[in-house]
């Protein structure tokens, strides 16, 4: 069976997560998107509390982004990496209904991408991959109208510096230990290549992935008019709203 693969373009954080959440809605073939952020921005899982997760003023003085995304999760800085999301009906003959074994399976697909760039990665459920023990990935997942929505980051570069200075910590004290430890827990794509990776060779690596893994072969398409329209609509009416990125 084909899927679909959408290689997109950079959009803003409203925007991105209003594709995906439109891409949910219209779920015709199983779709996977890889995608960019710009502006940066902070993505906050469903349940958690704005106030309480980012520093908003920090944020505007950067000119950083926040959203609420409809997965659950916690707080993820979008800057220096690759984004991918899959749709899929739940009834699909390729991932298991079973929300453990669907997460293991898709990340098995980005496993097999990274293995074509030559980096040996493991997953640590629920959510994560590991590279020589270092967090290279993480993901969230949500399901609604019969439908599997995960999505989920690929690191290119990590700047802990400056993902500290907007996440919210207690205290100084803490907040240098917290980016001692990150630096300790997590690395990057340009960390395990040791060279800088452009989007067009990432892309090309995790298709690949993808067709090997699921045994299935993509077709390279855009954005339907149809999506496109729908997408501006939920842009609108939620994930650009304060109210919808406040709520909690």
């Amino acid at each position: 069976m084909k899927w679909r693969l959408i290689i997109d373009r950079t959009r803003d954080a409203y925007t991105n997560m209003a594709i995906d959440y439109a891409l949910l809605k219209l779920n015709k073939v199983p779709t996977v998107r890889f995608y960019m952020w710009s502006p940066p921005a902070v993505s906050i899982g469903y349940f958690q509390s704005l106030a309480e997760e980012i520093d908003l003023d920090r944020c505007k003085k950067l000119g950083v982004d926040y959203v609420r995304r409809i997965t659950g999760g916690g707080a993820v800085f979008h800057d220096a990496e690759l984004t991918y999301s899959i749709t899929i009906n739940e009834d699909n003959e390729y991932i298991s209904k079973g929300i453990n074994e669907s997460y293991q399976e898709i990340c098995g697909a980005i496993i097999k991408g990274l293995s074509n760039l030559d980096i040996k990665a493991d997953y640590v459920p629920l959510n994560d991959l590991i590279v020589n023990g270092k967090k290279i990935s993480g993901c969230a997942q949500t399901r609604k109208e019969k439908t599997i929505l995960q999505h989920g980051t690929l690191i290119l570069d990590v700047d802990v510096e400056k993902m500290f200075s907007i996440l919210l910590v207690p205290n100084e004290k803490i907040r240098d230990k917290m980016i001692s430890s990150v630096k300790e827990r997590v690395t990057s794509l340009k960390n395990e290549l040791g060279r800088d990776i452009g989007f067009a060779e990432l892309s090309q690596a995790f298709k690949k992935g993808f067709e090997e893994y699921f045994n299935i072969e993509f077709t390279e398409q855009g954005l339907t008019e149809e999506e496109l329209g729908l997408a501006e609509e939920i842009r609108k009416d939620i994930f650009a709203k304060e109210s919808w990125n406040r709520k909690r």
